[in-house]
């Protein structure tokens, strides 16, 4: 018989950027609230980043199913009160179930009139994605964030048109390959379209691996 823990996923990236992410976490998120994680993979920095920044309520998600179990299978694995059960999100939807009078129901272990959002956070998604859902995600925040939430960003980036490093070069090429609606996306591109959302850039921060974390707080 299958066990929930033949479902979970690994992603070796997590546990080199893990500790430089969360320090960041505990400086910039709201010390209330609930988090809200775009796309989070395999359920790894859920449960490494959850228990650590209690007493936020954290809320994954994730579009693909088979991620959605790997969440599942950490969870059970390594549970924490403060973690709760992934949703099934398209950050490029118009419309995301966070929104929905009914989520309430498909979430019972969360209270969101005591711990509403204040913050989101998305690590390494919008370079293996199409541009619409870093869009998506962008108008999100902006519609879910209240004034003074936090969107925290996290990958590799170029900055005025270029590479911070050739292996992001190489790394761009080879998602393009793969997609070609996928790539290394350009910095200033995201702070512009933020922009639109009345997501004011805050803060760009040097992380390992030539990576950024990117911080906005919402304006509106």
């Amino acid at each position: 018989m299958s066990t929930p823990s033949d479902a979970r996923r690994y992603a070796p990236a997590t546990e080199r950027n893990r500790e430089p992410i969360l320090a960041v976490l505990q400086r910039v998120l709201p010390s209330t609230g609930t988090v809200l994680e775009i796309s989070s993979g395999t359920g790894e920095h859920a449960v490494f980043f959850a228990p650590r920044l209690a007493p936020r309520q954290w809320l994954p998600s994730d579009l693909d199913p088979f991620a959605r179990d790997s969440i599942v299978a950490w969870q059970a694995a390594a549970p924490a009160d403060n973690l709760h059960p992934p949703l099934a999100l398209d950050a490029a939807a118009p419309l995301w179930p966070i929104e929905s009078e009914n989520l309430q129901d498909a979430l019972p272990g969360l209270d969101l009139q005591r711990y509403p959002i204040t913050a989101l956070v998305n690590i390494n998604m919008i370079h293996i994605s199409p541009w619409a859902a870093c869009l998506g995600l962008l108008a999100g925040a902006g519609r879910i964030l209240p004034p003074g939430g936090i969107l925290y960003l996290y990958g590799p980036y170029q900055q005025n048109g270029q590479h911070t490093a050739p292996s992001n070069a190489a790394f761009d090429a080879s998602l393009q390959a793969q997609n070609p609606e996928w790539g290394v996306r350009d910095l200033e591109a995201v702070v512009d379209a933020a922009k639109a959302h009345e997501l004011a850039l805050v803060e760009t921060l040097a992380m390992p691996a030539n990576n950024l974390s990117v911080v906005f707080r919402a304006i509106g």
